[in-house]
């Protein structure tokens, strides 16, 4: 195949990518606005949030994306993002991406989102899946879960044994060997050295993922994204309904730090997205509301 058949294949791809991930974007907004809805005002007093988008352009290159929003009263602080790009690697970032030895240009998509609820009992999440293609291409991301009260951080504990179990469900139905590999791979990435520390209970994380078959590593990415929406908006309906206390709302707060910390520190994403110039905004929307430190 020919560097222009190539390149036309990665656009295609990519296009096809971008339409999935705005779609689950506009999904995921719509099961926000149902949950704010649902609500029971006994502990949420306020009215309910509503999800936005908002269009960006990239401020270098060619791309942009849809930030999406929501400041509500179960959901304090919401960011569900897409973007799509073109660009070219540094030759620095180039030595660790596949294929850009050859060609450094790039295409790119992805949806991304953090989620912190107002409850502490209703645990943070995050979530992202991605597409990238230079003279090769390849699928990443995953779906963690943070809970930030004691008596749910234990791999044993409803909430994480519920959604471990459907990470499991997505990667058995095409390969048993990808779920033990891509959850200890989320283990050692979520993890804070400096507080010899994980960050949550984990899920399933991973990166070129590219097993010769586009067709098939684009249905497992979308299985993810669909297992991530069933099993985190269970659980949310669920814990929503429990009363919290002063104290589970302090010890939330400083869980917060925490992500913060892992953020700005070690997440490659957000090194990406500045090196690449995204978009600020929505990079940042991954910090929580209110935060502290004890």
């Amino acid at each position: 195949m020919s560097d222009t058949d190539l390149k036309a294949l990665a656009e295609d791809r990519r296009a096809r990518t971008k339409v999935w991930f705005e779609s689950l974007q506009d999904r995921i907004g719509a099961e926000l606005d149902a949950i704010e809805a649902e609500a029971p005002a006994s502990l949420y007093p306020a009215e309910p949030g509503r999800f936005e988008k908002k269009p960006w352009t990239r401020p270098t290159g060619v791309g942009g994306g849809i930030g999406g929003f929501m400041r509500g009263r179960v959901f304090e602080k919401a960011g569900v993002h897409t973007s799509a790009a073109n660009g070219r690697f540094t030759p620095e970032m180039a030595q660790t991406m596949p294929g850009a030895d050859k060609d450094p240009n790039y295409v790119s998509a992805s949806i991304s989102l953090i989620i912190h609820p107002r409850s502490p009992r209703v645990p943070t999440v995050h979530m992202n899946t991605r597409f990238l293609s230079t003279a090769q291409g390849w699928f990443g991301g995953g779906a963690d879960l943070t809970p930030v009260l004691g008596d749910q951080r234990s791999q044993d504990a409803p909430d994480a044994a519920e959604f471990h179990a459907a990470m499991k469900a997505v990667c058995d139905r095409y390969d048993p060997a990808w779920h033990p590999k891509y959850k200890q791979w989320c283990d050692e990435y979520f993890f804070l050295p400096h507080r010899n520390e994980p960050r949550g209970i984990g899920g399933i994380f991973y990166d070129h993922h590219d097993s010769g078959d586009f067709e098939r590593d684009f249905a497992f990415t979308r299985d993810v994204g669909e297992a991530f929406l069933d099993v985190y908006a269970k659980i949310a309906r669920r814990r929503m309904l429990e009363p919290w206390t002063e104290a589970e709302r302090e010890e939330q707060l400083w869980r917060r730090g925490r992500y913060v910390e892992f953020n700005l520190l070690y997440d490659r994403g957000t090194m990406f997205g500045f090196k690449m110039g995204a978009n600020i905004e929505t990079m940042l929307s991954s910090m929580p509301p209110t935060v502290a430190w004890p």
